[in-house]
C-alpha cells in the first residue's frame, strides 16, 4: 500500500534531522554584512535548539543561505551560521531555521 504523499514527505524530512531537539527560548544575537557592506545586528529568541541548530524568532527577514554570527546571549558564545530554512512571519517576527557551522557541543548550555 504506498504512503500517502505528506506521510512520506514527513518521514525524509525526519531521517534528515540530526541530533536531539529541546524546545528551549534562548535570548540569540544575530549580526551579518548586508550586500551594501553595512554591517547589522539584531536580537531574537529560539524556539526550539539542537546541537546543530536552531529554530529562531527575529524581527528581522533573512533569506535562506545567509552566512550569519549567531551568539548565544545566555552564554555570551558565538559561532558562525547560515540560514538554511525560512518559514512564516508572525507577530512576534519571521520563524528562520539556523544551522551551525562547526558547532561545539557546549554552544547551547544544555545537555543535548
Amino acid at each position: 500500500m504506498p504512503l500517502r504523499e505528506g506521510v512520506a514527505t514527513q518521514i525524509k524530512f525526519n531521517e534528515k534531522r540530526r541530533g536531539v531537539r529541546l524546545n528551549s527560548r534562548v535570548p540569540v544575537a544575530l549580526e551579518w554584512e548586508e550586500n551594501s557592506g553595512a554591517s547589522l545586528r539584531k536580537e531574537a529568541h529560539t524556539r526550539v535548539v539542537g546541537p546543530y541548530g536552531c529554530l529562531v524568532v527575529m524581527p528581522h527577514e533573512l533569506g535562506v543561505d545567509r552566512r550569519v554570527r549567531l551568539t548565544n546571549l545566555a552564554n555570551g558564545q558565538s559561532n558562525p551560521a547560515v540560514v538554511v530554512w525560512k518559514g512564516n512571519q508572525r507577530t512576534e517576527g519571521w520563524e528562520l531555521g539556523i544551522e551551525l557551522i562547526n558547532p561545539g557541543m557546549e554552544f547551547w548550555g544544555l545537555e543535548l
